[in-house]
């Protein structure tokens, strides 16, 4: 069978809408009580889901700031199409294993009708190491924050935290250094040599670099040109990417005002509120990445909020109300990316 544009477009669909049924069903929660939390959110819903809206046009405009570094003069891809895609690559994300099975491959398909296949899949997989990246950047920094609040005596340290902080440490610096050299050197035909490794994907492996040679070869080639020659969008897309992780705890800051945890309710306590978000985000992310494999993370990131939360001096059941709206805010974007994919013009 042919795979043409537009039965892979519909294969991720129907993808995306299982995932979206097997999460309404895995639930830790009965429909009721379900209901309910929703309920206690109330009009807090709409800030949490809305808040998504800055945290994808800011991906976008990271995006964006690589979509123009490696395109030719006459390819033009305006901000909206940018964004509807981001949207709908992160949904697709959500929904398949190994986030970035689905999103990926369909950014790289749709964005091909305004570009070179070989740009967009120079843009595509350079943007996915700059959100990995900023990921890092995010944890190595969330660390630091925390030991700054425990120098203000408004969080403690354990020793067991602080041998967990020093392995997430020396992660950090490990990956700095692995990211530093496939921005340098490119990655992408390391990557399929790496893949034939895998038993079975040999022979894929081996088809792929002799037929694509010359194509994987301008990839990395465009990879080591982004941070060498236009270090104005590399270091763009790489703060806007962080950004958006710290926009995103909004979120976060918000269910905690829900419930009342304001820290005194003036200027300096909604900052410790907000901190305090940030490491929740950070912490969470870090163990939902580590298990990236299950659709939407199914009990991870349940699991990483009510221990990070739990870490922060909260109650286990602040956790469990977070990952459940957290959950429904990310099928309300899942549907919302779908639907941008079946209007998206085949």
């Amino acid at each position: 069978m042919t795979w043409t544009k537009k039965k892979i477009n519909n294969l991720l669909f129907f993808i995306g809408v299982l995932a979206v049924v097997v999460m309404m069903f895995t639930f830790d929660v009965s429909f009721v009580e379900l209901w309910e939390h929703i309920c206690h959110a109330g009009y807090w819903l709409i800030p949490i889901v809305g808040v998504w809206i800055f945290v994808y046009g800011i991906n976008a405009l990271s995006w964006q700031c690589v979509v123009r570094s490696v395109s030719d003069e006459n390819e033009h891809v305006g901000f909206w199409r940018i964004f509807r895609l981001t949207i709908t690559g992160y949904a697709l994300n959500y929904a398949t294993p190994v986030g970035g099975l689905g999103g990926e491959p369909y950014r790289i398909i749709a964005l091909s009708r305004d570009m070179s296949k070989e740009h967009a899949s120079s843009s595509v997989i350079l943007y996915a190491m700059m959100h990995i990246f900023a990921h890092f950047w995010f944890w190595f920094t969330s660390i630091f924050l925390y030991l700054a609040l425990v120098a203000i005596g408004n969080l403690t340290l354990t020793p067991v935290l602080a041998f967990m902080f020093c392995l997430a440490i020396v992660f950090c610096l490990i990956a700095f250094y692995l990211f530093s050299r496939g921005y340098r050197k490119g990655l992408v035909v390391k990557g399929v040599r790496w893949i034939g490794k895998v038993p079975g994907l040999k022979k894929w492996s081996n088809r792929m670099l002799e037929t694509h040679a010359e194509t994987l070869r301008h990839v990395d080639e465009q990879i080591a040109a982004l941070h060498h020659t236009d270090k104005r969008a590399f270091y763009s897309s790489l703060l806007l990417e962080y950004f958006s992780r710290v926009v995103q705890s909004l979120e976060i800051m918000f269910m905690l005002l829900l419930f009342g945890i304001d820290n005194g309710g003036d200027i300096a306590g909604l900052i410790i509120t907000f901190c305090h978000s940030v490491l929740i985000l950070s912490f969470t992310s870090l163990l939902a990445n580590l298990i990236g494999w299950l659709p939407m993370q199914i009990g991870v990131q349940e699991g990483g909020f009510v221990v990070s939360i739990a870490v922060m001096g909260l109650s286990a059941a602040l956790g469990i109300f977070v990952s459940i709206i957290c959950r429904v805010r990310e099928i309300i974007w899942i549907l919302i990316g779908l639907l941008l994919m079946k209007l998206d013009k085949q």
